[in-house]
């Protein structure tokens, strides 16, 4: 059994669409980030960066105490090793795939980030941080649709590079994006968007997108922590 600590995020959805796929038994543990659940002592147990995703695998492969992981990246990468599925055995397919993996840590998730922050949840809107990130965005989706030129999925089969990236285009239109522009990207986005665990997982989203918009308090908790805010009470 996995516990999944979640919230329907990008990045919360990542770690449905691989226990979907991989068919891995697991229970929702919602975490509700606007009411400030991810700064909870018993999450910060598991989630010392105070932010969901995080998991609690009861049985490890190595048949010792639960583990707990926490960062999306993390553990997608833990859960292919723990099932052997969605990461290439072969040094090659094995290094395209994290190379994918981490080029979305490090660059999609970001970057399309702060795409949403300051187009829709910033209280001023300042016009240099908009382009700049709805530009930013751009190129990256322009990297994304020339790496599947003539491929079907990011490094070799699809793998847990493609889980990763998939959420961050989601929310596109939101991003200020138009697949039109990405014609391989929108035919790799339209095929992933297909698969039944695909559909499934974003189906567990849907009991909790029912939550009220960012108001001031949410957006007090999401974007106004500090050191200090968030340290350990005595």
């Amino acid at each position: 059994m996995i516990d999944l600590h979640y919230w329907p995020t990008p990045n919360g959805h990542k770690i449905t669409i691989f226990l979907e796929e991989a068919g891995l038994e697991y229970r929702i543990v919602p975490v509700n980030i606007g009411a400030g659940d991810q700064f909870k002592p018993a999450f910060l147990q598991i989630a010392p960066n105070n932010r969901m995703p995080a998991i609690v695998d009861s049985e490890p492969g190595d048949g010792g105490e639960p583990v707990s992981v926490f960062e999306s990246g993390a553990i997608l990468l833990y859960l292919a090793e723990k099932t052997g599925q969605f990461l290439p055995a072969d040094l090659r397919g094995r290094k395209m795939a994290l190379e994918w993996l981490f080029w979305q840590m490090g660059g999609l998730g970001p970057m399309a980030g702060q795409n949403h922050h300051f187009g829709v949840y910033a209280p001023e809107k300042l016009p240099y941080a908009i382009e700049r990130y709805v530009k930013e965005t751009n190129r990256l989706y322009g990297v994304l649709d020339r790496r599947l030129a003539g491929r079907d999925y990011l490094a070799g089969d699809y793998s847990i590079a493609d889980m990763a990236c998939y959420p961050w285009v989601v929310p596109y239109e939101r991003q200020q994006q138009n697949l039109e522009d990405f014609p391989n990207l929108k035919r790799w986005f339209t095929r992933i968007g297909g698969r039944p665990a695909v559909v499934r997982a974003y189906d567990q989203g849907k009991a909790f997108a029912t939550q009220p918009t960012v108001t001031e308090e949410s957006r007090r908790i999401l974007f106004g922590q500090t050191a200090s805010s968030v340290a350990p009470q005595t």
